[in-house]
């Protein structure tokens, strides 16, 4: 294996200047330092990871902590994305990814236990089942530096879409489709879902509209078969909606197929529309009306804040970042006409 004294022969300087180069110190001119990063890319020469974290008082290592309330994991198109973007950028930085788990080996940790153990110099907390676990407020509450994706602590950065924005889009654009009954199944409680339904009644309101207590209902993020029941009792209603929006692009699958099992056409019948803008849900007939979140960007804006502060901590702020989204107009949501809308329903035909 080279050292880094092979590499201070091969570009004729010294160990310390191969040192600065390589640990980005500003006194070292930009040539020579591309020539040493040449250089030691050529020979393969690694630092020790050992012997950099007694020098610099990091270890390189960020832990990841990705819980699910239901075992999707990295099955999960939109998860796979943001961490797929985000170890990217992270490992182009030099450092590396752990999971966080509570179990190592055959020692049981708490969440926050297993990041002692692994002394790592920042976390990232993504799909959580439940962001008020106590497990991970100890986790935010401690002095390790974190960033959250999809919710918001006081005590960490958050990197979240534009949920309140989006959710006007998608509200509006139905509503612009002529529909006055709208069903909303939301996820559970998070600040991403308090911040879509303020702005789903912010425009209803906007638009003189007003929906029964029975339209709007908490469902499970990225979960098809809880969808799936609540939409039947949606559609069981004496007066059902015209369209359903469902909490994601995963959820509506299992509106969809509902709609379908009870003979419903969409859109001819119903409208449905998702959120999150994922290549299955454009895969589907008809294609998915949906907001899309720009996984790749909140993934990397995600690693690039908690480096930041985990090296520059006092120039880098505790805030929010929110990323822009953008409406998919897909055929999933019909255009209806007043007099589709006082047709009597389904239900009240057959009585």
């Amino acid at each position: 294996m080279a050292t880094i004294k092979d590499l201070s022969l091969k570009c004729g300087v010294s160990v310390s200047t191969v040192s600065k180069a390589l640990n980005g110190y500003k006194d070292i001119g930009e040539e020579t330092k591309r020539n040493i990063l040449k250089a030691a890319n050529e020979i393969g020469y690694f630092p020790d990871s050992n012997a950099r974290a007694l020098k610099t008082k990091k270890t390189y290592n960020i832990g990841v902590l990705f819980s699910t309330m239901f075992n999707h994991g990295l099955r999960n198109e939109y998860f796979a994305h943001i961490l797929a973007s985000f170890n990217e950028y992270a490992t182009g930085k030099g450092y590396d990814i752990n999971f966080i788990e509570h179990n190592v080996g055959d020692r049981k940790m708490t969440f926050l236990e297993h990041c002692s153990y692994r002394n790592f110099d920042g976390v990232c907390i993504a799909c959580c089942a439940d962001f008020f676990d106590n497990e991970i407020q100890q986790v935010v509450n401690s002095k390790i530096p974190v960033v959250v994706i999809d919710h918001i602590y006081n005590e960490a950065i958050s990197i979240l879409s534009d949920n309140m924005e989006g959710m006007r889009q998608l509200t509006q654009y139905i509503i612009d489709q002529g529909h006055k009954r709208i069903a909303y199944i939301h996820g559970t409680n998070s600040s991403v879902t308090h911040n879509r339904l303020v702005s789903f009644y912010q425009v209803l309101r906007e638009n003189g509209l007003t929906i029964p207590n029975e339209y709007v209902v908490e469902g499970i993020y990225r979960d098809s078969d809880t969808s799936g029941l609540l939409t039947q009792r949606l559609l069981d209603l004496q007066v059902p909606p015209t369209c359903i929006i469902a909490p994601d692009d995963y959820s509506a699958l299992g509106v969809m197929n509902t709609i379908r099992r009870s003979g419903l056409r969409i859109p001819e019948d119903i409208s449905v529309a998702g959120y999150d803008g994922i290549s299955v849900a454009q895969a589907l007939e008809p294609k998915l009306t949906t907001i899309r979140q720009d996984t790749d960007r909140i993934g990397t804006e995600a690693a690039k804040q908690l480096i930041n502060l985990i090296e520059r901590p006092m120039v880098t702020s505790i805030s929010n970042v929110y990323l822009k989204v953008s409406l998919m107009k897909g055929s999933s949501v019909g255009y209806v006409t007043s007099t589709e809308l006082n047709r009597p329903s389904r239900q009240s035909i057959v009585d």
